[in-house]
């Protein structure tokens, strides 16, 4: 009896720490610990059959190759930053992690704001860790990784003596950026001019060297720069804007799994603190990183589905635009086209309304600064022909040596020299701009074309058979010149591009603004290049009137 009362008490102890451990073991098995490691089990138990396969998730490849290659930034201070073969910085740090992890070994590759998603998107790395804000527009582009491993804010920086202290002084204003920053599109659509630069690293020396007044980029990066005395002396913040989560992103397609195990493992990363010991190892702010590893210390969080629970995560940043009325048939269209031609379209300015807005616009301004350029390309050309081909010398010479001036110097410098003037005389607008462009390419091309009409007066003079009469002589040299002033007139519209440089407001400007925050750019710019092509076309057979009417003129009055 005694032994069978022992026998029952075990029985019903073991039973009652089964219920009390069972609890522990299933929340053990919920936890993103366990997740992670099954869902590694099972990738590496489909190995080595299933690195064969083509369709195979690139957490497959990855442990079939035993490496995983993630993009980074070649300079960015406290994140990544480059030195020969040594690589260094935050994200640096979070990539050898994820290595560790999986167990494979990390190959960096350098990637920067613009080619970050096409990289993922052509298999050329595994995953993109390269201070990417995490935006609504992004997310149709690339996964994301959930929860987030950093965030930060757009600032404007510029010298402490400029009044610039909020968004009512950047209408009109040129802000330094980075092709692809998504804050690019706020910038835009608050009238601000965009100089556009590959990579951040820049911006501290644009600022300087006077090239840049304003430039506009994460807070986080400007970080170090503010931590030298000089640089901290001279400028400022000036405001910030877009509170944007970063995110760790893979391939849209095909990497589900990798997907997977990157949220499982960023939230182990946070609830441990494998983040923020990171972030204070290379000086970088920590207040979101502590906030974050105490959310997911939280039971609700702590779990294999806290990267799907919507108190847990941060929603990506919201840079919708709003669509124009035909954004559907143009989407419609753009899939068509990629179906029948293998090739995709992009065609961001007749997607968003600001970007329909800025296209429209910059058509617009391109045909009044061509339109400029040419009636005032051929009233130089008519007052310098005049002037260089007068008898008086204190008429002809000072006009010579203005003539012989602009034709020394490059286009882009009499563009300067023009804008800088103009903004002495006016207040700064897209009107003194356009002015000022088609001033400089008026006088540059006319000046050229004047100096062809006053040699055919030269000439003309010398037939003993020609009459002296001043009119008729200036005629029959616009005749004889005729070719030449065509060609200079071809040549002001051609050069009409160029006036984007001093923040002409024309198409090509425009363009640039658009895929400062969109993708396509070779499908914007084969349409510039259209655009451009059939306009000087037109400007071609126009000028080739002309010039027939010019010759006819000369043969009536020869014959």
């Amino acid at each position: 009896m005694t032994a069978f009362c022992r026998a029952a008490a075990a029985g019903v102890l073991a039973i009652v720490v089964g219920l009390a451990v069972w609890p522990l073991q299933a929340q053990q098995d919920k936890s993103p610990d366990a997740a992670l490691a099954r869902l590694l089990q099972a990738a590496r138990a489909a190995l080595p059959g299933a690195c064969a396969q083509p369709a195979a998730d690139r957490l497959i490849r990855i442990l079939c190759t035993g490496r995983i290659r993630i993009g980074v930034r070649d300079y960015y201070p406290l994140f990544s930053s480059r030195d020969g073969d040594d690589r260094e910085g935050y994200e640096v740090d979070v990539g050898q992690a994820i290595g560790r992890q999986l167990g494979v070994a990390v190959e960096f590759d350098r990637v920067n704001a613009a080619t970050r998603i096409p990289l993922l998107a052509e298999d050329r790395v595994d995953l993109v860790i390269a201070t990417m804000g995490h935006n609504t527009q992004r997310d149709g582009q690339a996964r994301f990784i959930r929860p987030h491993y950093y965030q930060s804010e757009t600032t404007v920086v510029g010298p402490r003596s400029l009044a610039v202290s909020g968004w009512q002084d950047i209408p009109g204003r040129t802000v330094c950026v980075t092709v692809g920053n998504g804050s690019n599109a706020e910038l835009v659509a608050r009238d601000a001019r965009l100089m556009l630069f590959d990579e951040a690293g820049v911006l501290p020396e644009r600022l300087k060297d006077g090239t840049c007044t304003l430039a506009a980029q994460d807070d986080s990066f400007f970080a170090e720069s503010f931590t030298d005395p000089a640089f901290a002396e001279r400028y400022a913040q000036k405001f910030g804007f877009a509170q944007v989560p970063w995110g760790m992103a893979v391939a849209r397609d095909g990497s589900a799994q990798l997907a997977r195990a990157l949220d499982l493992i960023s939230q182990i990363f946070h609830r441990d603190g494998v983040f923020l010991e990171l972030g204070r190892a290379h000086r970088i702010g920590t207040g979101f990183l502590e906030q974050q590893q105490a959310a997911w210390q939280r039971p609700e969080c702590n779990t294999d589905t806290g990267a799907a629970n919507d108190v847990c995560v941060l929603p990506p940043f919201n840079a919708e635009l709003k669509p124009t009325p035909f954004a559907g048939g143009v989407a419609a269209f753009e899939a068509w086209f990629e179906s029948w031609t293998g090739i995709e379209l992009s065609l961001p300015m007749l997607a968003t309304a600001p970007a329909w807005a800025m296209f429209k616009d910059g058509v617009a301004n391109s045909l009044i600064l061509i339109v400029g350029a040419l009636l005032a390309t051929l009233g130089f050309a008519l007052l310098f022909g005049r002037a260089l081909g007068s008898r008086s010398a204190p008429l002809r010479w000072p006009v010579r040596l203005l003539t012989v001036t602009l034709q020394s110097s490059p286009i882009v410098l009499t563009l300067v020299i023009a804008a800088a003037i103009a903004r002495a005389l006016f207040p700064f607008s897209d009107a003194v701009a356009l002015g000022a462009s088609i001033a400089a390419l008026g006088l540059t091309n006319g000046s050229n074309a004047g100096q062809a009409i006053s040699e055919a007066m030269l000439t003309l003079r010398t037939e003993q058979a020609l009459p002296r009469r001043g009119r008729d002589l200036f005629a029959r040299a616009l005749s004889r010149s005729a070719t030449q002033i065509v060609a200079f007139l071809v040549n002001a519209a051609k050069g009409t591009p160029i006036a984007s440089f001093i923040g002409a407001p024309e198409l090509l400007s425009a363009l640039t603004d658009i895929t400062s925050f969109s993708s396509g750019r070779a499908t914007t710019y084969t349409l510039l290049l259209i655009f451009y092509t059939a306009v000087v076309m037109i400007v071609v057979w126009l000028c080739g009137r002309l010039r027939l009417l010019l010759e006819r003129r000369q043969a009536v009055a020869s014959s």
